[in-house]
């Protein structure tokens, strides 16, 4: 499958081509194929939240006050760290051992596992700042590619513990973010529904939702975060770590590749359900839409509590 830049259209790949030529798929099937990925550009690639989210756009500035900006991280503390609880529901929903270890990569990186870069594709540097480690990631710690697999824990390795790191720099502490208690209810509900549709135990609501999640990844938001976090650490605070956005900005984007292909394989499986994937997919996307909402509108309301 091939995204067209811009346009966000779904076409059918060469690898479909190749199994209609070869008699696997039948002419009908793979247009029924093409009908639902004109489905899922309609309702997940040209969902509002992908295409103009109005609290991101705003941040990419870099003029949030360090109110506001203490706010935000703290509200997004919340949502990184209880993603751990949606991640662990997936693992143990996952309907084959296939799903349940790519579940877990995702849910052993979070806590710290780093990846294993597979032969041939070892980090040859070396020496770096310590202005490039935060920038790109300290080689010791992370890792955008290969697998946890004979990974090494490291707890400096956990993401919530780049995210701490990051509120350290804004007078905020280990005890101020990241559990429920912190959380407003927009970013509760969020966080809630993470649960109930990227963990569900209908696997087909779970795979609509996890591919609505990764491409929410991927649609950019990460970029106009760290944008506009570069930005407050050049003018205002030089000693920001922003290891945690400029890492999950360059890996997010390769996820989304993949979710292209899982999409391509999961729809000729025995068992899916198109309905449900789209239920899932659109569903988790109107609850980010209310996160960044809530966000947008405690901005506009003053509301730092």
């Amino acid at each position: 499958m091939v995204v067209t830049p811009n346009a966000h259209s779904l076409t059918i790949s060469p690898r479909i081509q190749t199994r209609l030529q070869n008699g696997e798929l039948t002419r009908s099937r793979v247009n029924e194929f093409q009908d639902f990925l004109n489905q899922v550009d309609r309702v997940i690639f040209q969902h509002r939240i992908l295409t103009d989210n109005a609290y991101t756009r705003w941040f990419q500035a870099g003029n949030a006050t360090d109110e506001e900006l203490r706010y935000f991280i703290q509200q997004f503390s919340v949502f990184s760290n209880q993603f751990l609880v949606a991640a662990l529901l997936k693992v143990i929903n996952s309907p084959t051992l296939q799903q349940s270890r790519a579940s877990r990569e995702i849910l052993l990186n979070e806590l710290g596992v780093i990846y294993r870069k597979l032969s041939g594709t070892a980090n040859t540097q070396t020496t770096q700042t310590d202005e490039e480690k935060d920038r790109g990631g300290d080689p010791e710690f992370v890792s955008t590619e290969g697998t946890v697999d004979g990974g090494i824990c490291r707890f400096r390795a956990a993401h919530f513990e780049w995210l701490t790191a990051v509120a350290e720099g804004l007078g905020l502490h280990y005890e101020d973010i990241g559990q429920r208690k912190h959380g407003s209810a927009t970013t509760l509900y969020f966080c809630d529904e993470l649960q109930r549709l990227y963990g569900s135990d209908d696997a087909n609501i779970a795979e609509g939702a996890s591919f609505a999640v990764e491409n929410w990844a991927a649609a950019g938001f990460w970029q106009e975060l760290e944008d506009g976090l570069m930005q407050i650490k050049q003018l205002r605070h030089p000693q920001l770590r922003l290891a945690f956005f400029t890492w999950h900005n360059r890996v997010e984007a390769q996820h989304a590749g993949h979710t292209l292909e899982e999409l391509e394989a999961v729809y000729f499986q025995p068992g899916f359900a198109r309905t449900k994937f789209i239920q899932g997919g659109q569903e988790i996307l109107d609850a980010i839409a209310v996160f960044w909402d809530g966000l947008e509108r405690d901005r506009l309301n003053a509301i730092y509590a």
